[in-house]
C-alpha cells in the first residue's frame, strides 16, 4: 500500500482507489468547506449547459465533489439540491424506472459481519429456489406488472454455482404469462472470473451490479473476515473483469453506514472516474443502500450510520458528480426518504420488493424469514405507481435500450446528446399504458391515462409524438404490446 501511487487508469485496486489520495481529498475538502469562491466555481462547473440537441454536463472530480459534501453553508446546500434537480430533469426527465429484486438463494460461504447470510448465522433458514419455484416467482412478479428484475444470490460455489445462475436467467426469460414478460434481468452476484462474466453476457443480462460495501481496505478486511469475499483486490477489480468479459453496463454502490461516509463517497466517485478513464464509459447505475436491521444484524453495532439529511446530500452530489448515471434507491428506505431522493437524482426504484428467497408467489411465514434486510416501504406496486404519478412522475417499465443494443457507451452518448427525450420518454409512456391496461387498479388507471395524455405533448419531435400516440391506441384497443423506439 505504501508503494502504491494514485492512478485512475491502473487496473490495480490500491492504485485507482488510493487510500492516500482519499485522505488528502478529505483534508482538502475540510480545509475548503467554507471557501465560498471555490464552492461557487465548482457549482458553476456542475450546472447543465443547454446545447442544440439537449444538455451537457461536466460532472465533478472526486475532490470537487468532496468539497461540496463537506460544505455546511445552508444556502450553498440548497443550491446543490437545485442543481441536482436540474441535472436529473435534463437527462432523465420525470421518468422513474421500476424494478424488483428476486433472491434466488441465501446459501453463502462468506463471513460478512453486517449481512445475515453469513456462514455462521444459524437463525436464518437456508433456501434455494428450484427452477419450478423460479417460474412461480416470475409469474407472480409478472402478475404485478414487473418487466425488469435484479437477481440476487449469496456466494456459494457448491449451492449457487454460475451454472445455477445461468439456468435461472434462462428460466426467467422463458416465462411468458398472459401479457407478462421479464424483458431485462440485471444480476447482483459475487465477484467472479472474466470467463463467467462472458457466460452472463451470453445469457443476455442487462447490468452487472456489485456493491463494494466499503472502499476502506482495512475496514473491508475486518468486515469480511472469512470466505472468498475477504479478497479486497479481487472484489474491487470485478468491474474491470466484467467489462473485459463483454458486459457493457455495470452498477456500483457502497453500503453507507459501515465506514465514514465521506471516505466511502470519495472512493465511489474515484471508482466511477476509473471506469471512465479505462473503459470510456462510467457506471450505468449507482446504488445508495444504507445499513438496515436484519436477522442476527443490529445496525446500531456500526457507529457510522448517516441521518436522512446527510443521505439526501450524498444523493444530490452523486447526481452532480456523475450526471449521466442511473441512480437506484430500494425499499430499504421509507416512503418519505424515497420521495425526497427522487427529486434529487434517483431515476430507478423498486416496488413491492421481497428481500427473502422467493416470497412473491407465496408470502413467507414469520418464523421462516429468510430476508436479507428489513423493508421500510411495504406498499404494493400499484400503490407505488399511483404515488409516483400523483407526484408528477412517469413510472417506466421500459427496457428498450438494452434490447435495441443501446448499452454502454452507446447509451451514454444518447444520454449526453439529449436524445433520451425522443426515445425514453415515449417508451416510458407506452410501457406505462401496458401496465395500466393489464395490471392497474381503476383508480391508478384513471390517473395514468391523464398523465399519458399530458406527457405526449412533451415529446419534442412531432413525428415521434404522433407514432407514440398511434402505438398507445393500438395497446389500448388492439391488445398489442412491446412497441419501442
Amino acid at each position: 500500500m505504501a508503494n502504491a501511487i494514485y492512478n485512475p487508469k491502473s487496473l490495480k485496486a490500491e492504485e485507482f482507489i488510493h487510500d492516500g489520495e482519499i485522505r488528502e481529498t478529505l483534508a482538502y475538502a475540510e480545509a475548503n468547506k467554507r471557501n465560498v469562491e471555490l464552492i461557487d466555481s465548482i457549482l458553476d462547473k456542475a450546472r447543465p449547459q443547454k446545447t442544440e440537441t439537449g444538455y451537457v454536463c461536466a460532472g465533478l472530480s472526486h475532490r470537487e465533489a468532496s468539497v461540496l459534501l463537506a460544505c455546511d453553508i445552508p444556502e450553498k446546500i440548497q443550491e446543490i439540491y437545485k442543481i441536482a434537480e436540474e441535472i436529473k430533469l435534463a437527462f432523465y426527465g420525470n421518468r422513474i424506472v421500476m424494478f424488483a429484486p428476486l433472491y434466488l438463494s441465501n446459501y453463502c460461504v462468506n463471513g460478512c459481519v453486517y449481512c445475515p447470510y453469513h456462514l455462521k448465522n444459524k437463525q436464518i433458514p437456508r433456501k434455494k429456489l428450484t427452477q419450478e419455484e423460479v417460474r412461480a416467482e416470475v409469474i407472480a412478479l409478472q402478475d404485478m406488472g414487473h418487466k425488469r428484475l435484479t437477481i440476487e444470490a449469496g456466494e456459494d460455489p457448491k449451492n449457487n454455482p454460475i451454472e445455477y445462475i445461468l439456468e435461472c436467467i434462462k428460466t426467467i426469460y422463458s416465462v411468458h404469462h398472459k401479457n407478462g414478460d421479464i424483458r431485462r434481468v440485471n444480476v447482483n452476484i459475487a465477484a467472479t472470473t472474466v470467463e463467467n462474466y462472458r457466460k452472463l453476457k451470453e445469457a443476455g443480462i442487462g447490468t452487472y451490479i456489485l456493491f463494494q460495501e466499503t472502499y476502506h481496505k482495512e475496514s473491508y478486511l475486518q468486515l469480511h473476515p472469512t470466505g472468498p469475499k475477504h479478497d479486497y483486490d479481487y472484489h474491487t477489480e470485478a468491474m474491470d473483469r466484467a467489462m473485459e468479459g463483454g458486459i457493457d453496463d455495470v452498477g456500483l454502490g457502497v453500503l453507507f453506514g459501515l465506514e465514514l461516509y465521506k471516505y466511502e463517497f470519495a472512493g465511489l466517485i474515484m471508482h466511477a472516474e476509473h471506469l471512465e478513464a479505462v473503459h470510456g464509459v462510467g457506471p450505468h447505475t449507482i446504488s445508495v443502500p444504507r445499513l438496515k436491521r436484519a436477522s442476527d444484524i443490529d445496525p446500531d453495532q456500526f457507529d457510522n450510520g448517516i441521518d436522512d439529511e446527510t443521505f439526501a446530500k450524498i444523493i444530490a452530489i452523486i447526481r452532480i458528480a456523475v450526471p449521466y448515471t442511473g441512480m437506484i434507491i430500494s425499499t430499504r428506505e421509507s416512503k418519505s426518504v424515497r420521495q425526497k431522493a427522487l427529486r434529487l437524482g434517483i431515476s430507478q426504484i423498486s416496488g413491492a420488493s421481497r428481500t427473502s428467497v422467493g416470497g412473491y408467489a407465496e408470502e413467507e411465514d414469520e418464523e421462516e424469514n429468510s430476508a436479507q434486510f428489513d423493508v421500510s416501504d411495504r406498499r404494493t406496486l400499484d400503490e407505488v405507481v399511483r404515488w409516483l404519478m400523483e407526484l408528477g412522475y412517469i413510472p417506466s417499465f421500459c427496457t428498450a435500450c438494452y434490447r435495441e443494443g443501446r448499452t454502454g457507451d452507446r447509451f451514454m452518448s444518447l444520454c449526453k446528446s439529449g436524445q433520451i427525450q425522443n426515445c425514453c420518454h415515449p417508451n416510458a409512456l407506452m410501457t406505462l399504458e401496458e401496465y395500466l391496461m393489464d395490471y392497474a387498479s381503476p383508480e391508478t388507471r384513471e390517473i395514468g391515462e391523464k398523465i399519458i395524455e399530458k406527457e405526449l405533448l412533451n415529446i419534442p419531435k412531432e413525428k415521434v409524438r404522433n407514432i407514440a400516440r398511434e402505438y398507445i391506441e393500438e395497446i389500448k384497443k388492439d391488445g398489442k404490446r412491446d412497441f419501442r423506439f
